[in-house]
């Protein structure tokens, strides 16, 4: 079944919606925009907004600033819950891989590294839980990914395995990001999001779900 969620990916010849030029966003996008914090600014809210960089996804959220705030008050929330980086990266990734989601793969691989996941394990979400890289913890978590985007439930032998490592609020966190990122690249697929300029995005040979 998961190699078949795999293959569902499909490319758009052009953008159903665009991004908007940045120079088009006016004051209600720009404060939108502006409430998506970068990592580790949470608890100072005195501190000057900075001017975040052009980015396909920003210009497609900035469409629809009401939408853009709510969602990046939830976002937020996940770079700053109770999961690890690492943790957090791995989920998202593998959510990117199974939903051929390649602008949130592209990047996630990035933030992945940053949060300390060797080059080794990057390339073994793509292979899943069975990978011989993981230990029965990350092989826990990813698995629980694979479930969800499957079939939408965590089986009980995957929770009681997860629940090894992870308090209930962890895993509380866990299921909204998978569900969050499954989300985010379910609507960027619909509406065609397109690759920012210079970014990296699936191997060649795995461009298809292959």
């Amino acid at each position: 079944m998961l190699a078949a969620v795999a293959r569902k990916g499909r490319r758009l010849s052009e953008p159903r919606i665009p991004p908007r030029p940045s120079a088009d966003w006016d004051a209600e996008a720009q404060d939108a925009l502006t409430a998506l914090r970068p990592p580790g600014s949470a608890g100072r809210p005195t501190e000057p907004r900075r001017e975040r960089p052009v980015s396909n996804i920003l210009g497609i959220f900035s469409w629809h600033p009401a939408l853009a705030k709510a969602f990046f008050a939830f976002n937020n929330h996940l770079f700053r819950s109770t999961l690890s980086a690492r943790d957090r990266e791995m989920a998202t990734v593998r959510v990117a891989w199974l939903r051929r989601g390649e602008y949130e793969w592209a990047q996630h691989v990035r933030m992945a590294k940053t949060a300390g996941l060797s080059d080794e394990e990057v390339d073994a979400i793509s292979a899943g839980a069975d990978s011989p890289v993981w230990g029965p913890r990350d092989a826990a978590l990813l698995r629980s990914v694979d479930e969800i985007v499957a079939d939408r439930y965590v089986s009980d032998e995957t929770w009681k395995r997860l629940a090894e490592h992870l308090d209930r609020k962890q895993l509380m966190d866990l299921v909204f990001t998978i569900g969050a990122y499954d989300l985010l690249a379910m609507a960027m697929n619909t509406f065609g999001l397109e690759l920012d300029p210079g970014l990296s995005g699936f191997p060649p040979e795995n461009a298809d779900g292959g």
